[in-house]
């Protein structure tokens, strides 16, 4: 998106987006611009859809309750749905949070928690994840906003994986080596990235991963990180060396 139209708030919208489309937001949306932001008649914002790339957009009406917008132009075109798979176990509260932006910053397409047998937290409400993916692509000018999918076991997932689709697992166990020579091999293939619970996963666990043909797993350094940095630090090796940073 142009630099240019940075200042301007972002919201994601289900509605489809065209030029001259007049459309009216919801409540929360209408407080949020009207009384928080304190838009009047006017004012532009930026919408976006994930389908239809970026809009333009002047405030027509500025009830708090059903703010009106219509649409100017289109600013961006649409992005391509990110293929990346990221898996990680649930972590608490506000690391639960981090872990979903910062995936949707790093790009992934579908972000899947994953009950192991040391995850912290084994029930989640998913609309605050899914609330938590849009205000993350919201914020980092991202057109795509990732799928998220409800919870499932790391046996369930085992058993579902498509064989054609790598999946790259973080494991403290690794050789130490750098990961850029193994990440290299899998240019151009689908791939997912599994992060482990705090603790790891349990040796039943990383035993049966590691059987698998399609498993591949990475170091990410001689020192310990925390759940949530090392998968930062996954995504960010991955995108960096086989991903759309190139």
């Amino acid at each position: 998106m142009p630099r240019t139209h940075a200042t301007l708030p972002r919201l994601y919208v289900e509605l489809d987006l065209s030029a001259g489309t007049q459309l009216t937001l919801g409540k929360e949306q209408s407080l949020y611009l009207a009384a928080v932001l304190r838009k009047s008649v006017g004012d532009e914002v930026v919408l976006f859809n994930g389908r239809d790339g970026a809009w333009r957009c002047a405030l027509t009406s500025d009830s708090k309750k059903s703010v009106g917008l219509e649409l100017i132009e289109q600013i961006a075109g649409q992005t391509p749905v990110s293929d990346l798979w990221y898996g990680f176990a649930p972590l608490k509260s506000e690391r639960l949070d981090y872990v979903i932006q910062k995936a949707v910053e790093m790009g992934v397409g579908t972000i899947q928690p994953v009950i192991t047998q040391r995850t912290q937290v084994n029930r989640l409400k998913h609309e605050r994840l899914v609330a938590n993916a849009i205000e993350a692509a919201e914020q980092c000018e991202v057109l795509s906003v990732p799928v998220v999918a409800p919870e499932m076991t790391l046996e369930r997932l085992i058993d579902g994986w498509p064989a054609m689709r790598t999946l790259i697992v973080a494991d403290e166990g690794a050789a130490s080596s750098s990961p850029v020579e193994t990440l290299s091999s899998l240019r151009g293939k689908p791939v997912g990235v599994l992060i482990g619970p705090e603790g790891g996963f349990s040796d039943q666990e990383r035993d049966r991963l590691l059987a698998l043909p399609y498993v591949v797993p990475i170091s990410l350094g001689p020192r310990i990180l925390r759940a949530d940095t090392a998968a930062v630090a996954a995504l960010a090796v991955i995108q960096a060396i086989i991903g759309d940073w190139r």
